[in-house]
């Protein structure tokens, strides 16, 4: 398989995004691959720039064994749709603003919905957190866990 490189985005990087990045990294870690890729993750907002994942997004993480460490970057379309092969939104939001970027056909062929690899959930997207209680962090990564194993899965199947 070639290396594959894969950004996630949401909107401002410090729940969703760097969660995914986290619990994708401990999959394909745990299978052996972590040679095959290169994950990241940025937000379409630069409100949290240079800042570390929310402290609430960080303890539920903690409980599962997943280390959010990754520092909160904006998404910059001339590099990222140019280095990544795959760009993850979280939301329709998240979506829409990535294809407002894209600058041609082939940068809107590297969005994908998360929620679109999920194989037990049946959720449209990944709720943001922020507002909401400690059920909402939780949820979130149930979600992501199941997409990214769903989403490993069609990569190692070359069908994506």
């Amino acid at each position: 398989m070639e290396k594959k490189k894969v950004l996630f985005v949401c909107l401002g990087n410090i729940c969703r995004s760097p969660s995914a990045e986290a619990v994708f990294n401990r999959m394909i870690k745990r299978e052996g691959l972590a040679d095959l890729f290169e994950v990241d993750s940025a937000g379409t907002s630069g409100w949290h720039a240079g800042e570390l994942a929310d402290r609430r997004m960080q303890s539920h993480a903690i409980k599962r064994g997943y280390n959010l460490t990754s520092l909160s970057r904006k998404f910059e379309p001339y590099h990222d749709f140019d280095h990544f092969d795959m760009i993850i939104g979280m939301d329709d939001s998240n979506i829409g603003n990535l294809k407002r970027m894209a600058r041609n056909a082939n940068d809107l062929k590297k969005i994908y919905k998360m929620t679109d690899f999920s194989r037990r959930f049946d959720y449209n997207e990944v709720p943001d957190p922020y507002y909401g209680g400690s059920e909402g962090f939780e949820l979130v990564l149930d979600i992501l866990e199941d997409a990214c194993e769903g989403m490993l899965h069609k990569i190692k199947s070359n069908e994506i």
